[in-house]
C-alpha cells in the first residue's frame, strides 16, 4: 500500500506548497474514498491480479476499504472480454489468459454500486530477461542493484518490484512449553518457536530508463540498501525482483509520482505536480482515480545472501538474560503467556529450576512464521 500512501502526501503536500502565506488547509477528507487500482493486464502464462480498494481520509489510522462485488474485466480492442473472480476482499484475479501481444487492451471496472471505470487501451510491452541481481558491501551496509539489456532497443523505460524474505532467530531458545498447567516437552518439529521466517513487500518506487542511451542497457541500477545492523542480514537473506518493461507514458507515471512522495525535503526540491493515471469514472471525469493500467509480461530472478557472505556485522539483542524460576512459582510465572519456559537447570543448593524468557525474546512467531518458505534453500 506504499503507493496509497504515497499519493496521499503528495496531494497534501501540493495543497501546502500552493501557498505562499501560512495555511492550514483542511485535511479531514482529503482524498477520502478514491479508487485505488493496482495491477496489470499480463498477457502471458501467469495470473492477472488487480487490487481495488477506497482510500481514507489522511490521519485515520485504519487500512483501506476494499472494493467488493465489482465486475473487473480485461478487454481487447477486438472487443474480447475476460472477466476476473472475486478471490477474496478486493483482490481479482483470472489464470493465466495467453493473449494476443499484437492487440491492444485495458481495464473495466463495474462497482457494486454501479459506477463504471475504464482505462485507455494500452499497448502490450514483452519485458526481456534480467541479466542480474548482485549486491556489493558497503562500510555501513549492503546495496543490491539489478541489471538488465533488450538487445531488440525496444524496452527503454523498466520498473522493478520485489519482495524481500529472511530468517531471523529468537534470542531465548525454548524446547518447554506451559501446558494444560504443566511445564512440558515441545514438540521441536510442529511447535518450534526458534526460527522463523518474515516477508516484507514495502518499497521505494525503483524505475530506471536508457531512453538516453545508445544501447538498451540498465547496468548496476540501485535496487535496495540494507544497513549493517538489520536484522534482515543476521543469518539468510533473499530477495525476488520481478521486471515489467513500460510504456513511456507509463514510466512517466511513476516518474511523476516518485518524485511527488520521495524528492520533497525542501524548497529546493521538485515541487509537487498533478499525478494523472490512466483510468477513470465514464461519467465523470474529473474524479480522481489512483492507478496506472499496463499491459505486458514480467521477468522474475532471485538471489540468496548468507551470513558468511558478509563481514562479521552484528544485530543489536535488546532482550536481557532469562529468569531463573523455582517450582512453586511456575504457574505464577508462565500462566498469563507474557514468560515462555525455556529449558530446565539445577541450582546448586536448591534443586531444579527452569529458565524463563520473555514473550517478545522467545517467540518468534510474534513477527514471522516458522513454516519455511517453499523456496527456501
Amino acid at each position: 500500500m506504499r503507493l496509497i500512501k504515497g499519493l496521499q502526501i503528495a496531494l497534501l503536500l501540493m495543497l501546502f506548497f500552493s501557498c505562499r502565506k501560512p495555511y492550514n488547509p483542511e485535511v479531514t477528507t482529503l482524498n477520502s474514498n478514491v479508487l485505488v487500482v493496482e495491477g496489470m493486464i499480463n498477457v502471458g502464462t501467469d495470473s492477472t491480479i488487480f487490487k481495488l480498494s477506497r482510500t481514507q481520509p489522511i490521519g485515520d489510522k485504519t487500512k483501506n476499504t476494499p472494493e467488493v462485488g465489482a465486475v473487473v474485466t480485461v478487454e481487447s480492442d477486438a472487443n474480447e472480454k475476460f472477466i476476473l473472480s472475486e478471490k477474496t476482499q478486493g483482490k481479482y484475479v483470472s489464470p493465466g489468459l495467453n493473449l494476443p501481444k499484437t492487440k491492444k487492451y485495458r481495464l473495466s471496472i463495474k462497482t457494486a454500486r454501479g459506477i463504471t471505470y475504464l482505462s485507455d487501451f494500452v499497448e502490450v510491452k514483452v519485458t526481456p530477461p534480467m541479466d542480474s541481481v548482485n549486491f556489493e558491501v558497503k562500510p555501513d551496509g549492503l546495496q543490491i542493484y539489478v541489471n538488465t539489456h533488450d538487445n531488440s532497443n525496444n524496452s527503454r523505460y523498466y520498473k522493478w518490484d520485489y519482495i524481500e524474505t529472511w530468517e531471523f532467530i529468537s534470542a531465548f531458545y525454548s524446547s518447554l512449553i506451559w501446558q494444560n498447567g504443566a511445564v512440558r516437552q515441545r514438540d521441536m518439529i510442529n511447535n518450534n518457536i526458534t526460527r522463523c521466517w518474515l516477508s516484507n513487500s514495502n518499497q521505494p518506487i525503483t524505475i530506471a530508463s536508457s531512453a538516453k542511451l545508445e544501447k538498451d542497457l540498465i547496468s548496476n541500477s540501485p535496487l535496495t540498501f540494507i544497513k549493517a545492523n538489520s536484522e534482515k542480514l543476521g543469518y539468510k537473506y533473499s530477495i525476488l525482483v520481478k521486471q515489467y518493461a513500460l510504456t513511456k507514458e507509463a514510466y512517466e507515471f511513476w516518474e511523476n509520482l516518485k518524485k511527488n512522495t520521495e524528492s520533497l525535503g525542501s524548497v529546493f526540491d521538485p515541487q509537487p505536480s498533478q499525478i494523472s493515471g490512466n483510468i477513470r469514472n465514464v461519467a465523470n471525469a474529473a474524479e480522481p482515480v489512483i492507478g496506472y493500467i499496463s499491459a505486458g509480461t514480467y521477468a522474475e530472478k532471485r538471489i540468496f545472501i548468507t551470513k558468511s557472505q558478509l563481514p562479521p556485522w552484528r544485530v543489536p539483542n535488546p532482550c536481557i538474560s532469562p529468569d531463573t524460576v523455582f517450582f512453586d512459582k511456575y504457574k505464577e510465572q508462565f500462566e498469563f503467556g507474557n514468560n515462555i519456559p525455556l529449558e530446565e537447570v539445577v541450582i546448586e543448593g536448591q534443586g531444579p529450576a527452569i529458565l524463563s524468557g520473555t514473550r517478545s525474546c522467545t517467540d518468534c512467531t510474534l513477527r514471522g512464521t516458522n513454516k519455511q518458505p517453499t523456496f527456501w534453500q
